[in-house]
């Protein structure tokens, strides 16, 4: 087993279906490791495991307020999985022609949680379970969606490092940059993002075991342009957390901020079921700018019918302000979760832009979002 897979597992992915081609989320494309002598760095373009500890939960918040606060900062996330998620495979050695994992029957997205009677919580620990076995057969307990299931798998030596391995890639962690939609004044539970965070490797939805925010500012944009979507270039203070995080689902995270800082002194907004959503103007708050959070103008195109498969496309937005085309070009990567205003009421979130026009893109009703937050477990 590999616990370094040196790709770039960045959030977004290609929207499925009609258009895909034409479809991105508009979640950070640049992710960054966590580590380092910086305590407030830049972003880079690569991450690895994320070696920090995980951060207690604690007891879940729901929102409770009939007024929520509509947030539109943009803050830095580390997500852990339960397990260690398989995100590749390959040969152990040159004299290999397969690799022992996928041959046993492990499939890319399969979530490892036990090997033999020892958890698995981090790369390091299903790193370790395997050199223990010196060659021994395995028992892998793992999930694949919400079923569990065992197999067996016998490890190889490798020549050139001497370690046992089963000749997967799994990955326990990921994080980057997205926009907090609300937030609760009454007991800091928050939503954001608009849509779930998946794994680049398999496209599948990154179950987790926790994970937290980070302190951040935009120190830069990288423009949106026809068939290059943008991207808010972040920095981030790696070693303090406002808040901690509940769940990854398809309609966006879901946590408690625990750094009221952040939103103390903001007014809150109303917010309005899907009923009430209507085309015509609207504006979205986004933090595109250092620490500046501002309102900008929109254009609602098209609301869509609540269809549970496109949860997260409920509405066409486009950006018609002018000093917003001028600094970003429309929707970038990292504005996921922007919420959308209509007629003084929260209504939505930003969560996806078309790469073949970045001034357009999709959003999520409020409502959705809340129905999420309601249902906790």
């Amino acid at each position: 087993m590999d616990k370094n897979h040196k790709h770039n597992p960045i959030w977004g992915k290609i929207g499925k279906g009609a258009g895909a081609l034409s479809l991105v989320l508009a979640a950070a494309l640049t992710l960054f490791p966590l580590g380092g002598e910086d305590a407030f760095a830049a972003v880079s373009a690569q991450i690895d495991s994320i070696n920090v500890s995980k951060t207690d939960s604690g007891e879940i918040v729901r929102p409770e307020s009939t007024r929520l606060i509509p947030l539109g900062h943009t803050t830095g996330i580390k997500l852990f999985s339960e397990g260690a998620m398989v995100v590749g495979f390959a040969p152990v050695d040159a004299s290999s022609q397969s690799s022992p994992a996928e041959k046993a029957g492990l499939r890319l997205g399969d979530l490892i949680i036990k090997v033999n009677e020892t958890p698995v919580d981090s790369n390091e620990s299903m790193a370790q379970a395997v050199e223990n076995s010196q060659g021994e057969e395995l028992t892998i307990h793992f999930k694949r969606g919400e079923e569990e299931k065992t197999l067996q798998v016998k490890p190889v030596k490798d020549e050139a490092s001497g370690a046992y391995r089963i000749g997967a890639f799994v990955r326990d962690s990921l994080a980057g940059i997205g926009t907090i939609t609300f937030v609760d004044p009454e007991n800091g539970a928050f939503g954001a993002l608009g849509h779930g965070v998946a794994d680049q490797d398999t496209g599948e939805l990154m179950p987790i075991g926790g994970g937290s925010l980070m302190p951040s500012q935009v120190a830069g944009v990288e423009k949106g342009e026809v068939g290059s979507p943008g991207e808010l270039v972040g920095e981030y203070d790696l070693n303090h957390d406002q808040g901690v995080l509940y769940q990854n689902t398809h309609s966006g995270i879901y946590g408690k901020i625990t750094d009221s800082s952040l939103y103390e002194g903001r007014q809150a907004l109303e917010t309005s079921p899907r009923s009430q959503v209507k085309e015509g103007k609207a504006q979205i708050i986004a933090n595109v700018e250092g620490d500046h959070v501002s309102y900008y103008d929109v254009e609602i195109l098209k609301v869509y019918p609540d269809d549970e498969d496109e949860s997260n496309r409920n509405m066409m937005i486009q950006v018609t302000d002018k000093e917003l085309l001028r600094k970003t070009g429309g929707i970038v990567q990292g504005m996921s979760g922007s919420p959308i205003v209509q007629n003084g009421k929260l209504i939505g979130a930003v969560t996806h832009v078309l790469v073949n026009d970045p001034t357009r893109g999709y959003g999520i009703f409020i409502e959705n979002m809340l129905d999420t937050a309601y249902s906790l477990q």
